[in-house]
């Protein structure tokens, strides 16, 4: 999709309610969603941003960005994320936390990202953190220069390819123990928990606005 009508379809974001649970939940590891109907409670989280970082190429051709994170002793090594990250004292709000952390792991410039809305918020068990996604558009030339020490590859499907996804079982390892989960194969990756859960609102919003 050539990234002025993409720009143009995103002109009706807030005539649309954010789809919510319901389309989150459909891309929810087994145990999250026994949670959630359980009635699972939230006690003292920690605050976190992610961001939907959509660009253009060098044909006008629209893409988003996702990173590899490096291996580290954490419950999210070496895996498939958006931008993003915890929010500090000095951050003023959620929305700078987002800015911030997509700046310093993608080397993006500042100037040139504009955030259009936050999507639902959503909650990650293993790390206790509520993370706040926020679906932004980049208006520079595309040129990325991540940080090294987190970010292991930045991938960047097309927006063409994303609406294609079909949802499917992936055999995954936590700690060393093997699950089968909802998930999304991007660019040959498998993209599961609360980064899938997030593409899934966004694919159903976006849809939703297509479609209206």
């Amino acid at each position: 999709m050539h990234f002025s009508d993409f720009k143009n379809i995103l002109l009706k974001i807030n005539d649309f309610n954010l789809p919510g649970n319901k389309s989150l939940l459909k891309l929810a590891p087994p145990n999250r969603v026994k949670q959630f109907n359980d009635g699972f409670k939230i006690t003292n989280p920690r605050k976190a941003a992610v961001m939907l970082l959509f660009f253009k190429d060098m044909s006008h051709k629209t893409h988003m960005t996702l990173i590899l994170r490096n291996k580290y002793n954490g419950v999210h090594s070496n895996q498939i994320s958006f931008p993003g990250g915890k929010m500090e004292d000095s951050d003023k709000d959620l929305k700078y936390t987002a800015i911030r952390e997509t700046v310093e792991e993608l080397g993006v410039d500042k100037s040139f990202i504009k955030v259009l809305t936050p999507l639902s918020e959503i909650y990650i068990p293993p790390s206790n953190f509520n993370v706040q996604p926020y679906l932004s558009i980049y208006n520079g030339k595309p040129f990325f220069n991540p940080d090294s020490k987190e970010v292991s590859q930045i991938i960047k499907p097309s927006l063409d390819s994303l609406l294609k996804l079909k949802i499917v079982e992936s055999v995954i390892s936590v700690e060393n123990k093997e699950m089968s989960v909802p998930s999304y194969i991007i660019d040959g990756h498998v993209v599961w928990g609360a980064t899938a859960m997030i593409i899934n609102e966004f694919l159903t919003l976006f849809n939703d606005m297509i479609n209206s």
